[in-house]
């Protein structure tokens, strides 16, 4: 064979193993799944399926569910749960659905703080404090409640117990010691009421899931709120879900932030950072792109299917920070509105429907003082706003918060809610000062009715709309 014949063959062969070798890549030397000769069969794509972050399942009452804290020491001037029940109609009128009832076993005498003690240092996880009544009378507060078309949360202490417990005698290796082996508080905290447990106890685990069950199954609660949640091992939240379960869908809070808190344990976490960002702004230490932080990172962060809990009071803030009106001030109506209208589970605390201007006392009896109030108009308005929108109802039943960029970005929030059957246009001047503000793009175009005044309105490429200081309009699409 000539040399010629032999080159022009070895050229053939030469293109013909670099055209074999580059197919089935995009180029960069990955294999692309569409190229000729490779095969992507349902087997080597499973892998590569997204699976749903969030497992569990929402119970079907909460999609657009207001949550109600009650105080039961406080809550009425007897200070019992045959009192709090004579106010179950009153809380239906308001609107509310999840009542959450801060811990109602008997409290600890060992090292007690005041002459009361804290509802969270707990003496017997299956007894009722005799202060507010019997388990009788919770029954029937729980049974009253249903009838009404209410469901009742049971705040539950799982990271500590108090010092006379009995488990500290009958288990004394189901608690932490500290460096001298004696029991000790939780670090660092003024909690001194109280002593840590051991979740490394496979028998502490099975004791408190137990205890947790009962008063699902006995006494007829529908769930818990988690004090401090993540002071106790997400693993066992995790187990304590799935085996409350089996009783019957239940409703679970975490007294904590963070997304792997959803996953398989908890419905809603607390919206911590949404109320240091809101405070932020309006006492002047931010401005408006501190919230724009927030909810950035609640929609990248958090799947849409998670609830996070907005409010603008609960008992350690209305005890150790201060009342709503001392944390807001003027801005109160406006924070209070956003609470509803953004992404979140609402709350209130007992006698913010009252203008409770007080911090209750956390260790002695201070009942609170019932009143007419302009605030419980605004939240009867805010709870039938969030029920008749579906846009605004909770987890994925509603919609994700769409920002409207306006020309006052540091002073003015905007946004918009809609799906299929609702639109809701929601605007804020988080300043002490009017505002004229004007939008960019068209999403919020159209008509509509502004919600709290009934007055009409529409809105254009040129369209301008001003604001008092602290003023907000929610706008719902005609």
């Amino acid at each position: 064979m000539k040399f010629g014949t032999r080159l022009l063959i070895l050229v053939v062969l030469l293109l013909s193993g670099c055209a074999g070798s580059t197919s089935g890549t995009n180029g960069s030397g990955d294999v692309a799944a569409n190229s000729p000769g490779v095969t992507m069969t349902d087997s080597s794509l499973q892998r590569y399926q997204p699976e749903p972050y969030v497992k569990l399942s929402h119970p079907k009452w909460s999609k657009d569910a207001v949550i109600y804290q009650i105080n039961t020491r406080q809550f009425t001037p007897e200070g019992t749960f045959a009192a709090a029940q004579q106010q179950l109609p009153r809380l239906k009128a308001l609107g509310v659905d999840i009542l959450w009832l801060m811990p109602i076993q008997p409290i600890g005498e060992v090292n007690r703080k005041g002459s009361l003690g804290s509802p969270y240092s707990i003496k017997d996880y299956y007894g009722v404090n005799p202060e507010f009544g019997t388990k009788q009378d919770i029954k029937a507060f729980i049974d009253a409640a249903h009838q009404q078309g209410m469901y009742v949360i049971l705040d539950w202490v799982a990271n500590h117990t108090a010092w006379d417990n009995p488990l500290t005698q009958l288990h004394p290796d189901w608690y932490i010691r500290d460096w001298k082996g004696d029991f000790r508080p939780t670090p660092w905290w003024d909690w001194s009421d109280i002593i840590e447990l051991d979740y490394s106890k496979p028998g502490l685990r099975r004791y408190m899931t137990e205890a947790m069950k009962y008063w699902v199954q006995e006494i007829g609660f529908d769930g818990f709120r988690a004090d401090v949640a993540g002071f106790v091992p997400l693993d066992f939240w995790e187990n304590v879900r799935a085996e409350l379960e089996t009783v019957k869908p239940v409703f679970m809070l975490a007294e904590f932030e963070g997304r792997d808190f959803h996953a398989e344990a908890f419905d809603a976490t607390y919206g911590w950072t949404w109320h240091q960002a809101v405070h932020a702004v309006v006492t002047g230490h931010a401005d408006v792109n501190k919230l724009y932080v927030y909810y950035s990172w609640n929609e990248k962060y958090f799947p849409q299917q998670v609830m996070r809990l907005l409010g603008t009071s609960n008992h350690d803030q209305n005890a150790w920070e201060g009342t709503e009106f001392e944390m807001f001030g003027e801005a109160l109506p406006a924070v209070t509105v956003l609470s509803f209208v953004s992404e979140g589970i609402p709350m209130l605390y007992n006698g913010q429907e009252a203008g409770n201007t007080k911090r209750l006392e956390f260790f002695e009896k201070d009942p609170i003082v019932w009143r007419e109030h302009a605030n419980g108009e605004l939240y009867k308005k805010l709870i039938q706003l969030k029920k008749a929108q579906s846009a605004l109802w909770n987890s994925s039943w509603g919609a994700r918060m769409i920002p409207v960029h306006n020309s006052k970005p540091a002073q003015v929030l905007s946004f918009v809610r809609q799906d299929d059957n609702s639109k809701v246009f929601a605007v804020f001047n988080f300043s002490d000062k009017p505002q004229q503000v004007s939008f960019k793009a068209h999403l919020h175009h159209g008509n509509y009715q502004e919600y709290f005044t009934a007055s009409n309105a529409e809105f254009s490429a040129d369209t301008s709309l001003t604001l008092p200081a602290w003023g907000y309009k929610v706008y719902i699409k005609r």
